[in-house]
């Protein structure tokens, strides 16, 4: 099931951290070029968030111990445990939506 979850001018630095009714976790909204990502915002490491994290290609770095994540599929480097979770995504007239 698809639902909206955010305008694009909500975004600030092409990011933009959300709750998502029945997530665990917030989910963390990345607008990069014409695409839209969207992961769970907690590193499977240490619970940092990564929404302050430097984006790497496809990647996003955890500041705190420098695990990395796709952007597209949650797969997660050394020292993160786990992937975290990752959301299809999708941009319609400004409207962001994610499949859960």
């Amino acid at each position: 099931m698809w639902i909206p979850v955010a305008r694009l001018e909500e975004f600030q630095n092409g990011r933009l951290v959300v709750r998502v009714e029945g997530e665990k976790t917030p989910v963390l909204l990345i607008h990069a070029g014409e695409e839209i990502f969207a992961i769970s915002d907690i590193c499977t490491h240490d619970k940092n968030p990564l929404s302050d994290g430097p984006i790497e290609g496809e990647n996003i770095r955890c500041t705190r111990h420098g695990a990395k994540f796709n952007l597209r599929t949650g797969k997660a480097t050394l020292p993160a445990p786990r992937p975290v979770k990752a959301y299809k995504a999708r941009l319609e007239d400004g409207q962001v939506w994610l499949e859960v």
